[in-house]
């Protein structure tokens, strides 16, 4: 997991170091990256690097930074209102980059 992003996870949740936050935090990362990636497309074959060019990287990185901010805010998916307007932003990534992908 890059270490960048759990920083500016916990950044953006105004967190404290606790290593048993960074254990959720990690897994939240993981979970974000792997539902962004499924929703545009993997990083391996004719596109790897995809995620590491600069007109991709921070877009691809907020989007993750959002889905798993809202796993680790969120626990309950009982939840509406401001998890629906975050969908709505990760939606639209992911279409503008559904289309860089193909």
């Amino acid at each position: 997991m890059d270490d960048s992003l759990l920083s500016d996870l916990k950044l953006s949740l105004r967190l404290d170091p606790d290593e048993e936050e960074d254990m959720i935090l990690n897994r939240n990362l993981i979970a974000a990256e792997s539902y962004v990636k499924g929703a545009i497309g993997n990083d391996d074959g004719l596109m790897e690097g995809f995620y590491e060019l600069d007109s991709v990287k921070q877009s691809y990185e907020i989007a993750v930074i959002a889905l798993a901010s809202s796993y680790y805010t969120f626990r309950s998916s009982g939840m509406t209102g401001r998890i629906t307007t975050l969908f709505m932003t990760l939606d639209s990534i992911i279409a503008q980059f559904r289309g860089k992908y193909l």
